[in-house]
């Protein structure tokens, strides 16, 4: 395997990455909260994209895997500025981003912020304003008395170790929220979602695809699977997925 490569930051925040050359569009990875590039699904799109050729790019944000800072230090505001950078001193021309989990949210702020860039995209268990409907909105007075006391909450998780959710996340979150004003997706779109999943319900998948606008959107819900969606079955869809958008593009 490739060894891993950094990039600085303007904010001097140092970003590991592997980046696979090819023809284009490149393929971008962007990975969920807490997860990093050496997952499976991004590991395994690699070597797909390298067996076809295609121009791939999967990295760390800041606080995540062979990254620098804190996880606890970050914010989704600091990994969007972190995915911008990377995608843009890393790539050129157009884009097939696919987004897991928060990168599904990641992927969307993109779009908002260079559509021109993005040839198609796909979701996987996309979490869209997850701090402000997912944390925020189930947090008990305790919880809420903790953020303002002790800065952050402890949250269980079934997938990995508990999550430290900061009260910088949930206000910085505030101001990236995508459902709540108009979130145009003008290239071919599709989201992937498990129907035994835990962390993202099916109701946000649905919502989702009833809030945006594009021309060409698909939902597909997969019946048992959960928020890893790494089995081989859907790695197959995750691939389908990816080659539909960049015909469809």
């Amino acid at each position: 395997m490739a060894a891993t490569e950094f990039l600085i930051t303007a904010k001097d925040r140092r970003l590991a990455y592997h980046k696979s050359e090819g023809h284009g569009p490149t393929v971008v990875f962007l990975g969920g909260l807490k997860s990093d590039m050496e997952g499976t699904k991004a590991v395994h799109l690699e070597d797909w994209a390298q067996a076809r050729g295609q121009a791939f790019l999967r990295f760390d944000y800041s606080g995540h895997g062979e990254s620098s800072e804190k996880f606890t230090d970050g914010c989704i505001g600091d990994w969007h500025e972190d995915t911008i950078e990377a995608v843009a001193a890393l790539t050129e021309g157009p884009l097939i981003v696919v987004g897991s989990s928060m990168g599904g949210w990641q992927a969307l702020l993109l779009a908002r912020t260079i559509p021109e860039r993005i040839a198609g995209m796909v979701t996987i268990a996309a979490a869209p304003d997850f701090t402000e409907d997912g944390y925020w909105a189930s947090f008990s007075a305790e919880h809420k008395a903790a953020l303002d006391s002790v800065g952050h909450v402890e949250l269980p998780s079934d997938y990995m170790e508990p999550y430290i959710i900061t009260k910088r996340m949930i206000e910085d979150g505030r101001q990236r929220l995508v459902l709540r004003d108009a979130l145009d997706l003008p290239f071919p779109v599709r989201f992937l979602q498990g129907t035994a999943d835990t962390a993202v319900s099916t109701e946000t998948a649905v919502r989702l695809l009833e809030h945006a606008s594009g021309p060409d959107m698909r939902l597909l819900l997969v019946k048992d699977a959960d928020h890893r969606f790494s089995d081989g079955p859907c790695l197959g869809l995750i691939e389908n997925a990816v080659l539909e958008v960049m015909e469809a593009s």
